[in-house]
């Protein structure tokens, strides 16, 4: 069994220490957008996602540190994500993770830059780094257009863009799906089989991992939308009861506060059902599933 707290942890801090060695003092010209994006950089987020691209590099038989620049980069996307969804034209959000945003700190502009910032330097990092010993050069490229794919028009702006047009429109089953997979579950699930793939994995276990970070990334968005209605301010360090007030789609908008629960369960069974093919070192991969449900921000 994993202490999943201490796996967490322990990966954290590794990512932690990478990113921070990216970044250099802030100075010059262009000191205030460094400081703006360090400061969402280190605002205590969970490192989930690079975090799914070390363990699924370990669920292969392949050492994290080799995949790490790779997991740098995927928290980089993820969090410009995060500032320019907080933007007035967007979600126009006071608090993220207990702090003020971006745009509220630093101002609209350079929030909007700090996240363009952050995108570039995420590929920045990836174009550089070395593939690990064994795995073809060509693995390389592969895994860029997938990280691209996933976080471009065809995978989470898309899903953005799906989010912002839908308000206060009715909720639809179809829509919201949409907007749960490509929003979220694109970026989780690539982050999930990123590792894997610099590792040398073969097609067959990569269809497996695929299948995990589906399953998973739709839950955490379902996990997201049940804590807007029945988290707590203080814990999210957001508000609460956002969603409805914006007309969101969201699943327990669509489908009830019951049955969006029991999707979610059935979702986190089927992930851990889909690593049958691999041995204890997918146990990490199995704990975060079940986490997914368990967690409370």
């Amino acid at each position: 069994m994993t202490d999943l707290q201490a796996y967490l942890s322990e990966k954290r801090q590794i990512v932690d220490r990478a990113l921070e060695s990216l970044f250099p003092d802030p100075q010059g010209p262009a000191s205030d957008v460094v400081r703006a994006m360090t400061y969402s950089i280190f605002a205590g987020g969970k490192r989930l996602r690079p975090i799914l691209c070390i363990a699924g590099a370990e669920t292969v038989g392949g050492e994290g540190r080799d995949v790490l620049p790779a997991a740098c980069a995927l928290e980089l996307i993820h969090t410009y994500s995060l500032i320019h969804d907080d933007l007035p034209a967007m979600d126009d959000d006071d608090l993220r993770r207990g702090k003020l945003t971006n745009h509220k700190v630093f101002g609209e502009a350079i929030a909007l830059l700090a996240g363009d910032g952050l995108l570039t330097e995420a590929f920045r990092v990836l174009a550089g780094m070395p593939v690990p010993d064994g795995t073809p050069s060509e693995v390389l490229p592969r895994v860029i257009r997938r990280i691209a794919e996933a976080a471009g028009f065809g995978g989470m702006i898309g899903g953005q863009v799906a989010d912002v047009q839908s308000e206060g429109a009715p909720p639809e089953a179809e829509r919201v799906r949409f907007i749960h997979e490509h929003k979220t579950a694109d970026l989780i699930t690539v982050a999930t089989v990123s590792g894997a793939l610099l590792c040398g994995a073969e097609e067959e276990l990569i269809h497996s991992l695929s299948t995990y970070g589906r399953r998973i990334g739709l839950a955490f968005q379902i996990s997201d939308d049940i804590l807007n209605i029945e988290g707590d301010r203080q814990t999210l360090g957001k508000d609460v009861g956002s969603d409805e007030r914006r007309g969101k789609q969201t699943w327990p908008g669509v489908f009830g506060l019951e049955e969006a629960k029991r999707v979610q369960q059935d979702l986190v069974l089927e992930a851990i059902e889909s690593l049958s093919p691999f041995d204890h070192r997918a146990d990490p991969l199995r704990a975060i599933a079940r986490y997914i449900i368990e967690r409370r921000k």
